[in-house]
């Protein structure tokens, strides 16, 4: 394996607006959430004022809990116990439990959010910093998660959807046997093949699985699992849920965050909800209040207000927060300073700002994750003899072939310059005719697009030409770029890590942890033996 380069999210025409304007401290409002050492001074200053010993108590009775099944390296053992100490703080990332960890990104997270944490510890050498994976247990999408892909298959499991994920049972293997014939003559397939038995075996529930399986990949690293999913942890939360039944305070203290997203931007990425509580029973479902009433959409339940304050006064584990409400329980409940997300999750974490401020709690860094892209040492050579480096590659195929199309083509050259000539001669008669007479004004409008539709029927034309004329090559190009980017996205959007982890094992995971850089969003390029 070599790195190639590494790509500022700046720089990549893909990553959203939003996210670069975010990373370049251009949302005045959201500068002080931008990862920054004089930032997380702050951060580390407000978290130790409101994270007091007995959240700190409670938060080590539940990991020690969570954590008692697990063998624990001495590095967790530590990290553990140091969940006690006022100057210890977390270094987060979550994300749903996928079979087998789904697509490769969700082990870049954690990879990201373990080095971040060794990062703060050499750069702020009196705190201690624990990294820590947050189980989406509670979600309830079981389609998204109950499948993952290799270069040769999708691998799928059965199981009820509609409850919280974390508690399906895995009730058949068929899909290990698979797994099995596909890696058994790899590398290190044996080893995965290993994790996969022992993660997966038929019993465990789906929350077990994860846990098993990273704590299989990371242990060593001094990673900590935690699962939302507690009654203990949900006991804190009480008074905040109590607030979002009876004011809707997300929804109303949202909103203009949720405005300015939206005029700046075009839209929000999760549209908050009168109320972003879901109940828990055997199903995961919408609680919504309907005049006097406190509905579980699509169930025959209902609570009158006492009644559902009863019921979170009694029993606070089945309230579940959903996507914009669970960072206020994760923030609320972990000494945390940052947060390592996708880009669509910084996108929904901005929406929490003056919501954040209203209830008294601080809000984190975020870090928008890293990327990582492995091309095969023979891909590599390929883009070469192509005349491209792999920066070229990560647009669309469209934008990709007609830039390869019209690059350096002289008619096209000339149709631009003509075009340029054409709007600027417009321009002085436009100024000139305006004067004269509105009307006339607006027929220089009208046959100035009527002349500009002709260069643009041309150039149309011309990309067709040459299509034609570099068919041979054109098809080339695209089975390269589909080895790139399978089915067209994102490589770390479609496989999983067991396709690399194959070849180099756990060198893999090492590799991977010395090129990504820490603090930066940045997709990094490396090549790789097949």
């Amino acid at each position: 394996m070599q790195n190639i380069t590494n790509i500022k999210f700046q720089n990549i025409g893909n990553i959203p607006e939003s996210v670069k304007d975010f990373l370049n401290f251009e949302l005045n409002d959201y500068n002080f959430s931008v990862f920054s050492p004089e930032n997380v001074k702050q951060k580390i200053k407000s978290k130790s004022e409101f994270f007091n010993a007995e959240k700190r108590n409670l938060l080590f009775e539940v990991l020690k809990n969570q954590h008692s099944d697990s063998q624990l390296s001495e590095n967790q053992k530590f990290n553990i116990d140091s969940i006690l100490l006022e100057n210890t703080f977390t270094v987060t990332t979550g994300h749903q439990l996928n079979l087998f960890s789904g697509p490769v990104f969700s082990i870049y997270k954690i990879i990201q959010t373990i080095k971040l944490a060794e990062f703060l510890k050499t750069n702020f050498p009196e705190n201690h910093f624990v990294p820590v994976f947050w189980m989406a247990s509670e979600d309830h999408d079981f389609e998204e998660i109950n499948h993952f892909k290799t270069k040769n298959h999708l691998y799928k499991i059965e199981g009820k959807s509609g409850g919280a994920v974390g508690k399906i049972k895995i009730e058949d293997e068929h899909f290990i046997s698979d797994f099995e014939n596909e890696f058994k003559n790899s590398a290190f397939g044996n080893e995965l093949i290993s994790m996969m038995k022992h993660a997966y075996k038929t019993g465990n529930t789906l929350s077990e699985a994860t846990r098993i399986l990273f704590q299989e990949l990371f242990s060593d690293s001094g990673l900590l699992i935690l699962d939302g999913d507690s009654q203990a942890l949900k006991s804190e939360m009480k008074p905040i849920f109590r607030e979002e039944l009876l004011n809707q305070n997300l929804h109303r203290f949202s909103k203009n965050n949720v405005d300015f997203i939206k005029n700046k931007y075009g839209k929000v990425q999760v549209n908050p909800r009168e109320i972003n509580l879901f109940y828990l029973s055997e199903t995961r479902n919408r609680i919504e209040k309907k005049g006097n009433q406190y509905k579980i959409l699509d169930t025959e339940t209902e609570f009158s207000e006492s009644e559902i304050l009863e019921a979170l006064e009694k029993h606070p584990e089945k309230f579940s927060p959903n996507a914009l409400l669970r960072p206020v329980y994760q923030e609320f409940i972990l000494p945390n300073l940052v947060y390592v997300g996708g880009n669509a999750e910084i996108l929904y974490w901005l929406e929490l700002k003056d919501y954040f401020e209203k209830i008294g709690l601080g809000f984190p860094v975020l870090v928008p994750r890293n990327s990582m892209l492995f091309i095969s040492e023979k891909s590599v050579l390929n883009i070469e003899k192509f005349g491209f480096e792999p920066a070229d590659f990560l647009k669309n195929f469209d934008e990709f072939s007609k830039d390869f199309l019209l690059k350096n083509n002289k008619i096209k050259e000339i149709l631009d310059q003509k075009e340029n000539a054409l709007k600027l001669q417009f321009s002085d008669l436009k100024n000139i005719a305006e004067r004269t007479d509105k009307t006339f004004g607006n027929m220089v409008s009208a046959e100035e697009k009527r002349q500009l539709k002709s260069f643009e029927r041309m150039k149309k034309r011309l990309l067709r030409a040459e299509k034609i004329k570099h068919r041979e090559k054109l098809e080339q190009l695209k089975t390269l770029f589909h080895k790139i980017h399978p089915e067209e996205k994102w490589q770390e959007r479609v496989l999983n890590f067991s396709v690399f982890y194959a070849n180099f094992g756990k060198n893999w995971l090492k590799f991977c942890y010395e090129k990504m850089p820490a603090e930066k969003s940045e997709l990094v390029v490396s090549g790789f033996g097949e």
